[in-house]
């Protein structure tokens, strides 16, 4: 069993469509939680909860889903990731990594002076597409984006994953019209939904529901996955886009702090460092969760 567990962990990357099973992605994915972790427990800085909530997404998405790497990184044609939620940069950046946009061993330098490797995504790291940080920004970029390839007569794709907690930025909602208006079904906009954010839940602080209801008043079509579900989040995305002539939207329902017991659906983690004995035990879950595969 951990030769195969080693194997799977070391995959490179197939090109797109690879047709990673549940269980590859389900390894990959433990693999990711745990650098994680790794690296923010090193800087002693990052956006955990975030991150862990998220990362399912982008194991597929990348794993799975999307035609880009650094094999095609400069092509016209490759497809583009948008991380409008870019606190959480880390998710990003562990998995950039195993694709081999750079080495992770560079991850070490995160957070610490000079490193390009910051709490936000920057262009200077390579295979980040667009510097996000600011809220409600990945979605009107990636609208002009969409938009671009349109006029260019292009087939690539554009995905963008915005957290729940910035919906109620402006700019999201101008980028939504206009992006029905220009009939973008080469665009999928994801939610990271954890319905939690820095200083409450977003119920709370300034409630948006209901999301799909809104989206689709704008023209979008719309649909729900459970975004810990890496069968469900591969036939949702392989369904794109799911109207002609409409953008598409995904409300990933998440949990924050996903697969650390002590950090799911707990506020504080939005932004908290583990201490040595948590760290030790999170890793203990994780190897755990990786056994019961």
């Amino acid at each position: 069993m951990l030769w195969e567990i080693n194997a799977l962990l070391k995959l490179p990357f197939r090109g797109w469509g690879h047709n990673m099973t549940e269980k590859e992605l389900a390894i990959k994915s433990i693999a990711y939680r745990k650098n994680i972790l790794k690296y923010i427990y090193g800087a002693k800085a990052g956006h955990t909860g975030g991150s862990l909530s998220c990362i399912d997404i982008l194991t597929v998405l990348y794993n799975h889903t999307m035609n880009v790497g650094p094999h095609n990184f400069k092509s016209p044609d490759r497809d583009r990731y948008i991380q409008s939620k870019g606190h959480c940069v880390e998710a990003l950046f562990v998995v950039l990594a195993d694709k081999g946009f750079f080495p992770e061993s560079d991850l070490e330098t995160l957070c610490k002076y000079k490193s390009h490797y910051i709490g936000h995504p920057t262009r200077k790291v390579h295979g980040i597409e667009q510097n996000t940080g600011a809220l409600g920004h990945g979605l009107p970029i990636s609208v002009g984006t969409a938009i671009a390839a349109k006029m260019d007569n292009k087939d690539f794709r554009v995905f963008t994953l915005l957290g729940d907690g910035e919906l109620p930025e402006g700019s999201n909602w101008e980028a939504a019209l206009t992006a029905a208006h220009y009939k973008l079904d080469n665009l999928c906009a994801i939610i990271d939904h954890n319905k939690l954010q820095i200083s409450g839940t977003t119920a709370e602080v300034c409630n948006t529901d209901p999301i799909d209801g809104k989206f689709e008043s704008f023209g979008w079509e719309v649909r729900h996955v459970n975004g810990h579900d890496f069968k469900a989040l591969k036939e949702t995305f392989q369904a794109l886009p799911f109207a002609t002539d409409k953008p598409s939207l995904v409300i990933a329902h998440t949990v924050k702090g996903k697969g650390i017991s002590y950090m799911e659906n707990v506020l504080k983690w939005h932004h908290g460092v583990p201490t040595p004995d948590q760290y030790a035990n999170a890793m203990e879950e994780l190897d755990g969760a990786l056994a019961d595969l």
